[in-house]
């Protein structure tokens, strides 16, 4: 039988390939210390976790959800943006449930890219942005991001034959891997673009809530003109250390918002009934669960950032994420960094360059780690060197 051949043109997944690599060492009896994929290491909170018992108890959640998502939960995403950002939302045209935001980001692609158009996507980011386009048969131009500035990937030089040819132009800030944070002046300008080429603005916001030292990360729909051209992704993943229950939402322009939902209408039922209840509960409950979250996060930040320097790994000290974003030795790529810490430390970090040309050079740690667990690793890292 014939695949694809959008398939033939598909990385194996980046995380995919750490795992097996993992289970592969762990089946060997080898302790390894996985600091490649950000998964948190602490349960859910537990007034979340009750509330889903709770909700699986109800007969009327075990039939088909609402396409769209429920409307309480629906309501619960709006009242979120409104008391964190101030952003004010219809939660009938301009939200919708997701199953988790990888395949709200994925599918997105489908409701707005034909084969041979463009989709413009961070130089580093989520595989996801560039993988969906390739799933449509379509391509993928990666604006630059450079350490000098700021990891801001840059649209002013996009070539004029990709932007006739541009869909969407997707963004991450705070930025996952490099931990960037953008400035308003910048979504400014990257808003004035999309509306001056007739582009949507796709943000990624999935860490907004995980900030360190005072920070607190913005949506990009606080931005003026932002509903002209804007669909912005939550996830409660990281915020809520709900990564296995896959609940999210999109918001923002509606026409956007309709089209990926007529997209999922025809791919997918709606997620759970009972796990959107317990979104809800995440979402209107008790923040200190996510402020502890953060504090726990920059203390392992301060102490991996404190360990790497020590060894002489340059790092920055992000603002925000679960990551420390790091150069790796000189004389080595980031593949070749990561292989002889996998094949002598026993230690997982993620190549930059797993995430788009302008990732090499460096690696992704990831924070959700137990603290004693990090320092092993970096004492294990300082061994290779």
């Amino acid at each position: 039988m014939k695949t694809a051949a959008c398939l033939n043109h598909m990385a194996p997944y980046l995380f995919a390939q750490i795992d097996a690599k993992r289970d592969a060492l762990k089946a060997q009896g080898v302790d390894v210390i996985s600091l490649g994929i950000g998964d948190p290491d602490l349960p859910t909170p537990a007034h979340i976790v009750d509330a889903m018992a709770a909700a699986i108890r109800k007969p009327e959640n075990h039939q088909y959800p609402d396409y769209a998502g429920s409307p309480a939960y629906r309501e619960a995403c709006a009242a979120y943006m409104e008391r964190r950002f101030g952003v004010k939302l219809d939660p009938g045209t301009e939200v919708l449930a997701l199953i988790g935001s990888k395949e709200g980001i994925a599918h997105l692609h489908t409701a707005f890219v034909d084969p041979g158009d463009y989709v413009l996507a961070p130089s580093i980011g989520y595989p996801v942005y560039s993988g969906g386009a390739t799933l449509m048969s379509a391509n993928t131009y990666f604006m630059p991001m450079k350490e000098e500035n700021g990891f801001l990937a840059d649209f002013d030089d996009v070539p004029a034959d990709v932007l006739a040819k541009a869909k969407i132009m997707f963004l991450g800030y705070p930025n996952n891997p490099t931990g960037a944070c953008a400035t308003d002046e910048y979504f400014d300008r990257a808003i004035d673009f999309c509306i001056a080429h007739d582009l949507l603005l796709a943000h990624d916001n999935a860490y907004c809530d995980i900030c360190f030292d005072g920070y607190s990360a913005p949506s990009i729909l606080e931005r003026p003109r932002a509903m002209e051209c804007c669909i912005e992704f939550f996830s409660l993943s990281k915020s809520y250390n709900m990564t296995g229950w896959r609940i999210a939402f999109a918001c923002g322009n509606a026409t956007a918002v309709g089209a990926l939902g007529t997209v999922k209408n025809n791919l997918d039922s709606g997620q759970f009934t009972a796990v959107q209840d317990a979104g809800i509960a995440a979402l209107t409950g008790d923040q200190q669960c996510v402020a502890d979250m953060s504090a726990l996060y920059q203390r392992r930040r301060d102490l991996v950032v404190d360990a790497l320097r020590a060894i002489g790994m340059e790092c920055t000290a992000p603002k925000a994420t679960i990551y420390v974003w790091a150069k790796v030795p000189q004389g080595e790529t980031s593949a070749s960094f990561a292989t002889k810490l996998l094949e002598q430390a026993h230690v997982i970090v993620t190549p930059g360059s797993g995430y788009g040309p302008d990732g090499e050079g460096f690696v992704r740690i990831s924070l959700t780690t137990p603290d004693d667990r990090l320092l092993e690793a970096v004492r294990r890292i300082k061994e290779t060197m």
